[in-house]
C-alpha cells in the first residue's frame, strides 16, 4: 500500500501561512534604483539604461582570454552528440574543465578562480551550453545556485577560505531545495535539522537535485524546529556530499538535457557542524531567492546561445533547401519565421548583456530584471526552437544520429527542442515567475495600501493605511495621464539618420508603461484582496512589462553598437523588427487583460475537478504504469544502492 502524500514530517500549512513564509523570505526593501519596478509604475527611466554600461578594459581581457581558451577546449574535447547518446559527461571532459578554471568563473582570484564579471560568466555559458546543454547545466547549477554564490554573498570568511578554493578547481557543487512533495511552496518544507551540541543532524530527502550525483559539496535547505536558543526556521548548510547518512538513491532521467547529473538524495543522521551554516537559523530562504537574483541570469544567457545557433542552422537551411523553385527561405511563411528568430535572438542578447552589466555595476537593483529575463528568455528561447524544428521540417524532428546514417548533416533540432522545454520550468517556471514578478511589480502599492485589503488588519491601521493611500495616489495617478512618450520629438538621440526610426518605438513604450500602470491600479481597485487570485490578470501585466523591458534593452543596446561602428546599422534593423514585432504582442496582451475567457475556465475546471467531463476521457488507453503520484518521502536509512558518483 502506498503511503499518503502528505507524510507525517511535511508540515501542513494553509494558503495563508505558506505566502506568509514567501513573504518573509523576500527582500523588503529598494536601496537602489530599478528601471522595472519604475517600468510598472508607469515611470521610463530610460536614463537607468541608457548610454548602455560598459565593462572595464582589464574585465574585457580577461574575460577574452578564457572564452578563447573554452571555445578552443569546446571544439576539441567535447562530443555533444556522445553526451546524449550516452547521457552522461565524460570525466575526463569535467575534468578538462576544471583544469581549465570554469569551475571557479565567478570566484574571486584570491580563492583561486578566475573572478569574470556577470557578463563573461554569461557568455561563456552561452557559449558552453552551445557544445553541450548538459555542460551549461552543470556549469550554471555549481556556481549559479550551487555553494559559491551563497557563501560570497552570506557566508563567513572561515567559510569561504574552506570552501571556495575546493569550488574554484576541484569540487561541484549541488543545490538542494526542491522535496518530493515540496516545490515553489518552501512552507511545506520536509527535511530536518535538529541541533545536537556543536552540529545539526540532518534528516530527509531532496527531488532533482541537479550536479547532485557527482557533487562534492552541497548547499541544503532543511527546517530547525524552533526552542531554546534555536529561532528556527527554513535555514542553510554547506554539505559534504560523502557525509555518512547520505545517500543518492537514484539518477532521474529526462526528455531532454540527457547528460545532467540530476538525482534523489537521501539523509539520515547526517551531522553537520555549525559551522557549516550559511547565515542565522530561519534566513535559508532569502539567502536562496537573494542567490538568484543574479542567478537567474544563467539561464537566459543560454537560451541566447540557442538562439544564435538557430539563426545559423535557418540561414545556412533555408539558403539551400529549395521548393517551388525558390530557396524556401524567399517564401514568406519560412521569412516570417527566419526574421522572428534574428529579431528575437538579437533582443534576449540585449536583455542579458545589459542586465548582466548592470548587475557588474552594481548601481541598479535587478531583481525584477533578473527575473525578467529569465522568464522571458526561456519562453522565446522555446518558440525559437520550435520554429527552427519547423523550418527543418521533417528533418527537424529527426535526430542527429538517423541525419547523419543516411548521409546527411547531423543537425541536432529535435534535441536543442527537448533541451530547452525545461527552461520554462527551472529556476522558477513561467507561472510561479508570473506570480513572483507580479507581486514585486505591485510593490509599492501594497505598501501604501496594502493593510486596507488585509482582513486581519484592525480598523485603526486600516484608517492610517487610507490616509496614506490617499496621499501616494493623488500625487501618482495624475502623472499616468501624459508623458513624453506623446511629444513626436523626444528620445531624439535614437532617429539617426540613414537608420530605422527607433524613437517612436521608446515613446511607445513610454505611453504602455503608463497604461500598464493605470491597469494594474483599476484591478487593484475593483479586485483588491482578490488581486492574488487573478492570476491569469497577472501573468499578463508581467508579460506586457517583459516585452517593455525587452524593447527598452534592443533600442538600447542597437545604439550602443552604432556609437561603437559595431554593425550598427545591422543592429538598428534588427531592433526595428523586434520592436514592431514586440508591440503586436502588447496590444494582444492589453486587450486580454479585460477580454479573455478567465471566468468560465474556472468554471470549466471545476467541472473537471468534480468528474462532469469524465465521459471525454473515454476510448483510449492510459499507457501509465502503477504506483503512487508522489513518492514516498519518509525520512529512514537507505535501503538501495548509493549511485554517487564523485569525479576525479
Amino acid at each position: 500500500m502506498s503511503a499518503p502524500s502528505d507524510t507525517p514530517q511535511a508540515p501542513k500549512v494553509t494558503e495563508r501561512e505558506a505566502r506568509q513564509v514567501a513573504e518573509a523570505a523576500r527582500e523588503q526593501d529598494w536601496r537602489k534604483p530599478s528601471f522595472a519596478k519604475e517600468l510598472f509604475l508607469g515611470r521610463f527611466r530610460l536614463d537607468l539604461l541608457h548610454p548602455h554600461p560598459v565593462p572595464g578594459a582589464d574585465e574585457v581581457r580577461r574575460g577574452e582570454a578564457f572564452l578563447d581558451r573554452l571555445r578552443a577546449f569546446c571544439e576539441t574535447h567535447v562530443d555533444g552528440a556522445l553526451i546524449e547518446r550516452e547521457a552522461k559527461i565524460p570525466d575526463d571532459v569535467v575534468n578538462g574543465l576544471k583544469e581549465l578554471g570554469a569551475l571557479g568563473m565567478k570566484i574571486e582570484t584570491r580563492y583561486g578562480g578566475l573572478g569574470l564579471t556577470q557578463v563573461y560568466y554569461n557568455r561563456a555559458l552561452a557559449l558552453a551550453g552551445s557544445a553541450s546543454p548538459a555542460i551549461g547545466a552543470l556549469l550554471s547549477a555549481h556556481q549559479s545556485i550551487g555553494v559559491p554564490q551563497p557563501l560570497k554573498m552570506f557566508g563567513t570568511q572561515e567559510q569561504k577560505d574552506t570552501f571556495l578554493p575546493r569550488l574554484a578547481r576541484t569540487d561541484i557543487s549541488a543545490f538542494l531545495l526542491t522535496e518530493p512533495d515540496v516545490g515553489s511552496d518552501p512552507a511545506r518544507l520536509a527535511t530536518a535539522a535538529v541541533p545536537e551540541g556543536d552540529d545539526y543532524v540532518l534528516d530527509g530527502v531532496k527531488l532533482w537535485t541537479t550536479n547532485g550525483v557527482v557533487a562534492d559539496l552541497l548547499v541544503v535547505m532543511a527546517r530547525v524546529a524552533a526552542s531554546d536558543g534555536h529561532k528556527g526556521g527554513i535555514t542553510a548548510f554547506v554539505v559534504e556530499a560523502d557525509s555518512p547518512g547520505i545517500t543518492v538513491e537514484h539518477r532521474n532521467a529526462f526528455m531532454g538535457l540527457r547528460g545532467i547529473e540530476n538525482g534523489v538524495t537521501r539523509f539520515h543522521g547526517v551531522r553537520v557542524p555549525a559551522a557549516n551554516r550559511i547565515g542565522p537559523e530561519g534566513a535559508g530562504l532569502k539567502i536562496a531567492l537573494t542567490t538568484l537574483n543574479t542567478g537567474r541570469l544563467s539561464l537566459p544567457a543560454m537560451c541566447v546561445g540557442v538562439g544564435k545557433w538557430s539563426l545559423k542552422i535557418a540561414r545556412e537551411w533555408s539558403a539551400v533547401r529549395e521548393q517551388w523553385g525558390r530557396p524556401v527561405a524567399r517564401h514568406e511563411a519560412v521569412g516570417a519565421k527566419i526574421s522572428f528568430i534574428a529579431a528575437t535572438t538579437f533582443a534576449l542578447e540585449a536583455v542579458v548583456d545589459l542586465s548582466s552589466q548592470m548587475a557588474d555595476e552594481s548601481r541598479n537593483d535587478i531583481r525584477i530584471e533578473a527575473a525578467l529575463a529569465k522568464l522571458y528568455g526561456s519562453e522565446m528561447g522555446w518558440r525559437i526552437s520550435d520554429e527552427l524544428v519547423q523550418i527543418r521540417g521533417g528533418r527537424g524532428f529527426e535526430t542527429a544520429d538517423s541525419l547523419a546514417a543516411r548521409g546527411e548533416r547531423a543537425v541536432p533540432a529535435e534535441q536543442m527542442l527537448r533541451d530547452m522545454r525545461i527552461n520554462r520550468i527551472f529556476e522558477g517556471s513561467t507561472e510561479i515567475m508570473h506570480l513572483l514578478i507580479a507581486r514585486e511589480a505591485v510593490d509599492a502599492h501594497l505598501k501604501v495600501a496594502g493593510d486596507i485589503i488585509d482582513p486581519d488588519k484592525p480598523l485603526s491601521d486600516k484608517a492610517r493605511a487610507g490616509v496614506d493611500a490617499a496621499g501616494f495616489y493623488a500625487r501618482w495617478l495624475p502623472k499616468l495621464v501624459s508623458g513624453p512618450g506623446q511629444l513626436p520629438n523626444f528620445y531624439g538621440e535614437f532617429r539617426v539618420p540613414g537608420h530605422p526610426d527607433l524613437s517612436g518605438h521608446l515613446r511607445h513604450v513610454e505611453r504602455s508603461a503608463r497604461k500598464l500602470a493605470r491597469s494594474t491600479f483599476y484591478a487593484m481597485s475593483r479586485w483588491q484582496g482578490r488581486m492574488e487570485t487573478k492570476q491569469n490578470f497577472l501573468g499578463r501585466i508581467v508579460d506586457i512589462g517583459a516585452e517593455l523591458f525587452a524593447m527598452s534593452a534592443a533600442c538600447v543596446r542597437a545604439e550602443h553598437l552604432r556609437a561603437a561602428d559595431d554593425h550598427g546599422r545591422e543592429a538598428y534593423q534588427l531592433a526595428d523588427v523586434f520592436c514592431r514585432q514586440a508591440r503586436l504582442r502588447v496590444e494582444e496582451l492589453f486587450a486580454r487583460l479585460w477580454a479573455n475567457t478567465d471566468d468560465i475556465d474556472r468554471r470549466v475546471v471545476d467541472g473537471v475537478l468534480s468528474g462532469t467531463y469524465a465521459w471525454l476521457e473515454e476510448g483510449v488507453i492510459d499507457p501509465s504504469g502503477d504506483g503512487p503520484w508522489i513518492a514516498d518521502a519518509t525520512p529512514g536509512p537507505a535501503t538501495g544502492e548509493n549511485v554517487h558518483r564523485p569525479i576525479r
